[in-house]
């Protein structure tokens, strides 16, 4: 029953983003529809040589040809208006198609890494996207517009005369074997190269990242020879998709033009035994190369229609991974507990337990905090209190309400977080400590620096809180991401504030702020939890959890569990050997 639920689930987000699609279901009719006039105005060209043939030259009349001269021009005029407008059409759909999904691509790529396990560099979806939007502009798209008009050609063909009907239709039967082949011999490469592309993109920005350390510490030159290595096969893989996808495309063109006169063979062979005219064999050779013409174009660009449909299927799987949010009654300001209930955490995409039945409850106006040795769970359950992983087990509430009972943006104004590893965003110091808030009040950035300790610093730069710090903050030193961080955490007053390891790159006066801005919170009566493995950072708390492997191991007021945990622990009663015990039992 889960199962069946699950796949149901699964169809409908699919059918979600087929939804963005059917949005322009009348655009797409449109053009359907503009199609097949652009298809029956192409046959000017085939019926201007027919009667330009049998009427014209052998009537000497030239009225006749003027007239039929102003009459295709006027018709070729036509065609192309049609054909610019339906290209344009295509652009603007690709371009629509894109904004409409591409909000909730960007929000999934920041949600999945929360959810599942993370592969590639994490940017596939958007160039996915690219991808969806490169082909629905293109030409290959026409060409699948035009595809279903052939019958019309070949009707046309048999009307003409039944040898040139059939040689038409076995020319289309050819061609669309060397369609089947090029799906057959394309997926697989297409499929083999993204995934070496999405590898080869992860490996440039890890590189990019640890740039300093690799050069410094001297294995620049090996990563280098591992992006080699990644990149020979990426272009291994590219060429031989492209290889096939050329060389069908190749076969194809030759193929057509082959076609092309065999059928004026045919239409000279009809014209000697006098079953047909000259301006038949000139037009069923036009109208041969016309029939075909689709068939070649989708051929050419069968590698990106590919790589569409290949695209399109894993954005619909990341839609069908996503959380799927639901609208639920507004929940107040929590104001006075957090409890932690029995949590156990699992890492995204992991089914191992790094944190284990963990339990605390804190009132308003505490200061927690979490210490123990590394991997002993610490920052995997500050990541559960803050709703950023879901418990595997157990609950955190906030006033009772368990967290995923929130909207994630409204839980997200009543916390503030510092991770331990600090990232900021491109742009101004306000912007980033406003959490990019629209229209921020200046009081409230100014109120949160200050709380922090770092509006002195700020104001001393040259445009203060305006100045811009580059990409993932990398015009400010580490202590000076680690406090406007710190700052940004603290706007808007949160009622819970986590701070995970918010001294590592502190010195002196950044761990006094750092006192103040913990005291700060406590004094108005909100929650902090620290996760610290220096003393320093436990000086403004009260209550301390003590983590390892995965358990609580000791929980209550920071100076009686400091004051246990400095105990010595008496030596195991097994150890306890007396000497003539020792001498009988030997």
């Amino acid at each position: 029953m889960a199962r069946t639920s699950s796949n149901q689930d699964h169809g409908r987000h699919r059918s979600s983003l087929a939804a963005v699609l059917s949005g322009f279901r009348s655009a797409l009719i449109g053009i359907g529809a503009m199609s097949g006039v652009v298809n029956i105005l192409a046959l000017t060209g085939s019926f201007f040589m027919l009667q330009v043939y049998d009427r014209v030259v052998p009537g000497r009349s030239v009225p006749t040809l003027v007239g039929l001269i102003l009459l295709a021009g006027l018709l070729f005029a036509f065609q192309g208006l049609l054909d610019f407008i339906r290209s344009r059409l295509l652009v603007r759909i690709g371009m629509a198609v894109d904004a409409r999904i591409s909000a909730p691509v960007h929000a999934m790529l920041m949600q999945l890494p929360l959810r599942q396990r993370s592969s590639g560099d994490g940017l596939q979806p958007l160039r996915d996207l690219d991808q969806l939007r490169s082909y629905l502009s293109g030409a290959g798209l026409t060409a699948l517009f035009d595809l279903p008009w052939m019958p019309l050609y070949l009707v046309i063909c048999f009307l003409f005369h039944v040898w040139i009907g059939v040689a038409a239709l076995l020319g289309v039967l050819l061609l669309f074997g060397l369609t089947l082949l090029a799906e057959l011999r394309t997926r697989e490469p297409t499929k083999i190269a993204n995934v070496h592309s999405a590898g080869r993109s992860a490996l440039a920005e890890a590189s990019r990242r640890n740039a300093e350390a690799a050069r410094a510490m001297g294995f620049a030159g090996r990563i280098g020879e591992r992006w080699a290595a990644i990149n020979d096969d990426y272009l291994a893989a590219h060429a031989q998709a492209s290889d096939v996808a050329g060389s069908l495309g190749t076969v194809s063109k030759t193929v057509r033009i082959a076609l092309q006169s065999a059928m004026l063979a045919v239409g000279a062979y009809l014209v000697i035994l006098g079953e047909a005219s000259g301006g038949i064999m000139i037009a069923s050779s036009i109208m041969m190369s016309r029939a075909l013409a689709p068939i070649e174009l989708a051929i050419a660009h069968w590698k990106s229609f590919i790589s569409a449909r290949q695209s399109w299927g894993r954005l619909a799987g990341l839609v069908a991974a996503a959380p799927q949010s639901e609208a639920s009654v507004a929940l107040p300001a929590p104001q006075a507990t957090l409890s932690v209930e029995a949590v156990s955490v699992t890492p995204p995409g992991d089914r191992r337990l790094v944190v284990q039945e963990v339990s605390f409850s804190l009132a308003k106006g505490s200061g927690l905090g979490v210490i123990g040795a590394s991997a002993s769970g610490k920052s995997s359950l500050i990541r559960a209190i803050t709703g950023l992983w879901v418990p595997a087990r157990g609950a955190v509430r906030l006033d009772g309400a368990a967290l995923e009972q929130w909207d994630g943006e409204a839980l997200g104004r009543h916390v503030g977080y510092l991770p331990q590893d600090v990232q900021l965003f491109d742009g101004t110091i306000a912007e980033n400590i406003a959490r990019f808030e629209t229209d921020a009040p200046a009081e409230k950035v100014l109120k949160a620096a200050q709380m922090a300790g770092v509006h002195d610093l700020v104001v001393h730069l040259p445009e203060g809180y305006g100045t811009r710090i580059g990409e993932a903050g990398s015009l400010l030193s580490a202590g000076q991401r680690q406090r406007i961080a710190l700052a940004r955490a603290l706007y808007g007053d949160p009622f819970l504030v986590v701070l995970d390891e918010p001294n590592s790159n502190l010195d002196g006066e950044g761990e006094a702020a750092l006192a103040r801005a913990i005291a700060s919170v406590r004094e108005r009566q909100g929650i902090v939890i620290v996760v610290a493995h220096r003393p320093s950072a436990l000086t403004s708390l009260d209550q301390l959890l003590v983590m390892a492997q995965g358990r609580a191991q000791a929980f209550g007021p920071k100076d009686e569990v400091l004051s246990r945990m400095a105990r010595p622990r008496p030596a195991p009663m097994s150890l306890v050997v007396n000497p003539e015990q020792e001498r009988a039992a030997s």
